[in-house]
């Protein structure tokens, strides 16, 4: 067994943290950091502004969308079930919505991110008796859950509704008279099978064996009802011709294919009340029954966007944002966003949304993670051991969304090590130390000019370009992957040229590499800006390092902001200047290590494997052995401190089976003494590798 831990503990370690380690045979789990390596100043989230990054703009300040006449971009999460706390699955549609909001502010534009807790029904009254407290101090307790955790994954929010809120029920009410006024609405008896967990009739043929509800996997129950039904079947011919004239309108496509046969296959109507659940709001003209959860959540939508000083009224809501830009759903709530919703509103004279985007599940064990279940991950834990970036972007990058993805802990540590530690950080950081060594850390030149006549800044404004496609098609996997390739053409520069000779050699050499150190610097200027819809807190950290205070991150106008996600201006490379004094080089992101388990499970420091001189010439596997002293300077891959550093290593190199031209050394780290302390000390990490 192994433990996951945040190592900052020396220069050396921090110095090394591009080197990925081997993967090992043994499970892997963490240990708690609930004080953050890496403090955010403000325990909420930053302001919509705080995400962009100075730099200069000869844009047309008109391509921005400012003040209130321009048409807002509305994205929502479901309202959140407040049966139980918030589990992954929740917090994932969260943190996708909150990137799309994000990059949507970056192209300028007006965003409401709306999200919130749907607070009644049965299952919320059942949750609530069984923890010993009533229905309105269950929710209470639940809602702010939510919240809390929406605060430590640094989601942007908007809107909060509850539907709870006094303005949400006076919404639902007046939604419902409007759809009465329509003749949309009649009583009758109905008697089926009901899935409590889901809050419906279930038709037999969609049930498991023993009537088994397929989602929660538990038995539905005989249930007849005198309800309020709406005529669901007199809007069947209406639905199929929009998402026939609109096929974007459910997505992604197979998605829109199930919608389709769930309509070609007949659409009955379905109750919207329920006369046996007293936790909700009452009819109008008929106390004795309460208007069906579905009814009242999907209208949260429409409530959240009336202002406190609103009159909390249909017309003023929908005139502050309506329709909807972007459903975001997991698809096990699809029929009810796709087809019951798109139908009340047409009953009820509304626009419909423009877009609704069913995603897939988080899987543990093959199986959907639930509440109900009792199978979840807990994103609190997740965020007490990793932090809030890693946990974003994992999920984003690592799920393509739409599709399910399984979560494993193993894979989690590989891949944030690998992409936001190595790619990223240790580029930044390692570059940083030449600068400062060298060119007392500012800029000798502008970045517009370091990079004349350079096709790496045309590849870096060509994955830009391609982050931007995808992050506006809601490809956000794709969209991470772009921006590490940017990482990625970064370090392979960096490696190309090797700065560190080039300073050795004095005269134009001097020049040349720091006009190399400004190009890879502007380049993770422009990282941080792709990249800040996914890692917000990552990006600000690497703007601090870039020489920018608090205050001009927090308070950069829109005109200002780069104009690389803009259609109408060209992608601009040019943002640092000559003169810039950059931060000390600090690492913006703890790399995790992993550390090995004794026997009676308890945790071990990393075992140091100290190689004898006679074993350098002798490689295993056909691998070709040079034993050779490698001085600071010919170390490309790490960074040091302005300590003198002797390092005694041993290099292994030897060919990937896959292609001839990938060179993996092998790294044993065997001493380092630092000068200029009264005694050595001694620091060791066994069998990393520089990719």
């Amino acid at each position: 067994m192994a433990v996951a831990r945040m190592n900052m503990n020396c220069s050396i370690q921090s110095s090394l943290s591009c080197i990925l380690k081997p993967s090992s045979f043994f499970n892997f789990r963490t240990t708690h950091f609930r004080n953050r390596v890496f403090p955010t100043g403000n325990n909420f989230v930053a302001p919509k502004r705080s995400l962009l990054c100075t730099c200069s703009s000869n844009g047309n300040s008109n391509a921005f969308q400012t003040g209130e006449k321009a048409e807002p971009f509305v994205v929502t999460t479901p309202l959140y079930y407040v049966n139980a706390p918030p589990h992954m699955g929740s917090a994932y549609t969260t943190i996708a919505a909150d990137a799309i909001a994000r990059f949507q502010r970056l192209l300028g534009k007006r965003v409401v991110f709306i999200t919130g807790t749907d607070e009644h029904g049965e299952k919320i009254a059942t949750a609530a008796a069984a923890g010993g407290s009533g229905p309105r101090e269950h929710c209470d307790v639940i809602s702010q859950a939510y919240k809390m955790l929406w605060n430590d994954l640094d989601i942007a929010y908007d809107k909060f509704i509850r539907t709870t809120d006094p303005k949400h029920e006076a919404i639902v009410e007046e939604f419902y008279s409007r759809v009465l006024a329509n003749d949309d609405i009649y009583r009758a008896d109905y008697e089926g099978l009901y899935c409590v967990n889901c809050e419906e009739y279930k038709d037999e043929k969609e049930l498991l064996e023993n009537n088994c509800c397929p989602t929660h996997l538990k038995p539905c129950v005989p249930r007849k009802e005198d309800n309020y039904f709406f005529a669901l079947s007199k809007y069947q011919k209406p639905l199929e011709e929009i998402l026939a004239q609109n096929p974007d309108f459910v997505q992604p496509s197979y998605r829109l294919n199930e919608v389709q046969s769930w309509i070609k296959n007949g659409l009955r109507d379905f109750s919207i009340s329920r006369a046996a659940v007293d936790w909700g709001i009452p009819v109008p003209n008929d106390n004795k029954q309460t208007i069906y959860v579905w009814f009242d959540a999907l209208l949260g939508y429409i409530s959240a966007l009336l202002e406190d000083k609103d009159q909390p009224n249909l017309q003023s809501a929908v005139s502050s944002g309506w329709p909807a830009s972007l459903h975001l759903i997991g698809k096990d709530i699809l029929r009810f966003h796709a087809v019951y919703w798109p139908a009340m509103l047409m009953s009820a004279g509304l626009s419909l949304p423009k877009r609704v985007f069913g995603h897939g599940f988080l899987t543990k064990d093959g199986m959907k993670m639930g509440k109900s279940l009792g199978n979840t991950i807990e994103p609190n834990e997740l965020v007490d051991k990793f932090g809030a970036d890693a946990v974003r972007y994992f999920f984003l990058r690592e799920v393509e969304f739409g599709n399910d993805g399984d979560y494993s802990e193993d894979r989690f540590i590989n891949i944030v090590n690998a992409h936001l530690a190595n790619t990223i950080g240790n580029l930044l950081n390692r570059t940083l130390g030449l600068l400062k060594k060298n060119c007392q850390s500012t800029l000798v030149v502008d970045s517009s000019i370091a990079a004349e006549g350079k096709e790496f800044k045309d590849t870096v404004e060509r994955l830009v370009e391609k982050a931007r496609i995808h992050y506006e098609n809601l490809a956000l996997s794709s969209a991470c992957e772009a921006v590490l390739e940017i990482g990625n053409a970064g370090n392979l520069y960096m490696d190309k040229h090797q700065p560190w000779s080039l300073f050795k050699q004095g005269g134009d050499a001097f020049e040349a590499a720091a006009k190399d150190l400004v190009i890879i610097l502007e380049t993770m200027r422009i990282i941080a800006i792709a990249l800040s819809p996914v890692a917000p807190s990552l990006c600000r950290r690497i703007h601090a390092q870039l020489g920018y205070s608090e205050d001009q991150f927090d308070n950069l106008n829109w005109v200002h902001t780069l104009s690389l996600f803009l259609n109408i201006v060209k992608t601009k490379w040019g943002g640092l200047k000559g003169g810039q004094v950059m931060a000390q080089p600090k690492p913006v992101f703890a790399r995790i290590e992993q550390i090995k388990e004794n026997e009676n499970g308890g945790a071990e420091a990393p075992k140091k494997v100290v190689k004898k001189k006679e074993e350098k010439a002798t490689g295993s596997r056909g691998d070709r052995s040079l034993g050779v002293p490698i001085s600071e300077d010919s170390l490309p891959l790490m960074s040091f401190g302005p300590q003198s550093v002797e390092i005694s290593l041993t290099l292994s190199i030897h060919h990937h089976d896959d292609t001839s031209t990938a060179i993996y050394p092998r790294v044993s780290m065997l001493r380092s003494c630092i000068s200029g302390m009264k005694s050595g000390v001694c620091e060791a990490i066994s069998e990393v590798y520089v990719w």
